[in-house]
């Protein structure tokens, strides 16, 4: 079936419709399509390792802050 032949038919059916229902027939343009995400980079091994790392020397300095902390 070619798009022509499928408005043809759908033209049909709505008129049908019309004349034996007393309806309305309402029609929608189509919807445009969703735009794309941005594009994010995935942590590879290495910014893993990189991050834990860093995470582990804020996590020694704050070690260091409280036991100095704790002796004044």
């Amino acid at each position: 079936m070619t798009k022509d032949e499928l408005r043809a038919e759908l033209e049909r059916q709505a008129q049908r419709y019309k004349d034996v229902y007393g309806g309305e027939v309402i029609t929608y343009a189509a919807q445009p399509d969703p735009d794309r995400k941005p594009w994010r980079k995935r942590p590879s091994l290495l910014d893993q390792a990189f991050d834990k790392e860093i995470e582990k020397i804020e996590k020694e300095r704050q070690d260091k802050k409280e036991a100095a902390s704790e002796y004044d």
